[in-house]
């Protein structure tokens, strides 16, 4: 969990999830583990891990993963591996271990955001195996879903389908929220393979399902209105509508929470990419200008690669007025590191 390692990207990346068992498989798998320093687990102890990482995860929309993934990893090592290895009544061990997979799948998106991507794998497999001890289904399926979009980032769209499917199969029973969740992704994996007409069909379910999800009332933190058009924004970019991906984008912006501050960067990073595609130079620069207002208070591996690719697309443009005041305010504000020469 050294927080310098680096993963390589290459399509073999996710091979490793070509074993990835179905969910009966791996129902009760964990070998015994050895008495920690602790003597009695108890139900505290889980809901200390569990209130640890919805704070981890507020961190992470934040600050970003570079911010507090570092933390998360000492966390796992120095609090809930002991937790793991100390006994106590199965109730409590099958909770410790479900609250266990749930932070080892948020510390793998943290991964993913720093740009670690054979780490997040690693990270992934755990929560896996962990979801699968505990019986947790919905971390399993989370955690699937969450390799789909680190898949489907890295233009391995079979790769990402597939576990985005995987995803919805283990999960027969979800609710309205939760399949809005999973439909959405398989959506954005099916349309980078050129599957139009999945990708329609899974966008119109998530839509769907999305509604009544709203009609029943708002739970933070979980799938939203603006997560689903930023997979519509994704879908239509993919099928080669451009100005359509800049109209969902837009949309997702507008509906996003303030609390969501990284995605918040990120997405605008995207969509101002867009704008300028679509020849609204103005338009996007004024979107860049908004992201780096942010820019400074989010460590993000993510984002750092497309602050460099907002230099090499604004500089052809800088004798307009708007690019060059945009190019010269991201030279002051901007890590030097990423600032070309």
């Amino acid at each position: 969990m050294d927080p310098s390692r680096r993963g390589v990207l290459s399509a073999a990346l996710f091979s490793v999830a070509l074993t990835v068992p179905d969910w009966p498989d791996v129902v009760g798998r964990i070998e015994a583990a050895q008495t920690g320093t602790r003597t009695r687990l108890g139900m505290s102890d889980v809901h200390t891990v569990s209130a640890m990482t919805e704070q981890l995860s507020s961190m992470d929309d934040q600050f970003g993963g570079r911010t507090a993934r570092p933390l998360a990893a000492a966390f796992l090592v120095n609090t809930v591996s002991p937790f793991l290895r100390t006994d106590g009544p199965d109730d409590v061990r099958k909770a410790m271990m479900s609250a266990a997979s749930d932070l080892c799948y948020l510390t793998g998106y943290m991964a993913v955001d720093e740009g670690l991507h054979g780490l997040a794998q690693r990270y992934y497999l755990k929560a896996l195996e962990l979801a699968g001890a505990s019986e947790d289904h919905l971390t399993y399926c989370t955690t699937l879903r969450g390799m789909s979009v680190q898949a489907v980032d890295l233009n391995q769209g079979q790769m990402a389908k597939r576990l985005a499917d995987a995803a919805a199969a283990s999960s027969p029973q979800a609710g309205p929220r939760m399949r809005a969740f999973l439909a959405g992704q398989q959506a954005h994996a099916a349309a980078q393979v050129g599957d139009r007409r999945s990708a329609l069909t899974y966008l119109h379910e998530a839509e769907v399902a999305m509604d009544k999800a709203e009609s029943r009332g708002r739970v933070f933190g979980s799938y939203d209105p603006a997560a689903l058009n930023y997979h519509a924004s994704q879908v239509r970019f993919e099928m080669g509508d451009v100005h359509g991906a800049v109209a969902a984008m837009q949309e997702s912006d507008r509906l996003r929470s303030s609390v969501y501050r990284r995605t918040r960067v990120k997405e605008r990073m995207i969509l101002a990419e867009r704008q300028l595609a679509v020849g609204h130079l103005e338009a996007a620069c004024q979107t860049w200008g908004l992201a780096l207002d942010d820019y400074p208070l989010v460590n993000s591996g993510r984002i750092e690669k497309r602050m460099a690719e907002m230099f090499h697309l604004v500089r052809p443009h800088t004798r307009n007025h708007a690019a060059q005041n945009l190019y010269e305010r991201a030279r002051e504000v901007v890590r030097p590191e990423l600032v070309p020469a």
